[in-house]
């Protein structure tokens, strides 16, 4: 993948951070609106950059998990975005 989306990528980190848990892959895609070709090209960019892992279920499907740096990425993201679009600083 040569350029990402920022939209893209704050989109997927947002919702694995607002639900919480490792997320079914195809969840995920749905909850981002992406289409899964797309979808795939974001997860697995993400997944090189370490910002997610892919975790076993217990139901045999795998779970996309934020990690500890995809999880400091969408903080820094989210603060960048208060501070410089709307003009909000959040300490």
């Amino acid at each position: 993948m040569k350029r990402q989306d920022m939209n893209v990528v704050t989109r997927l980190l947002e919702r694995l951070w607002r639900e919480g848990r490792p997320m079914v892959r195809t969840r995920l895609q749905v909850a981002a609106g992406l289409n899964y070709d797309v979808f795939i090209k974001y997860l697995e960019w993400m997944l090189s950059k370490d910002l997610v892992s892919m975790i076993p279920g217990d139901d045999g499907h795998e779970r996309v998990l934020l990690t500890e740096k995809g999880m400091e990425s969408y903080t820094k993201l989210v603060r960048w975005i208060n501070e410089v679009v709307r003009g909000v600083h959040i300490p």
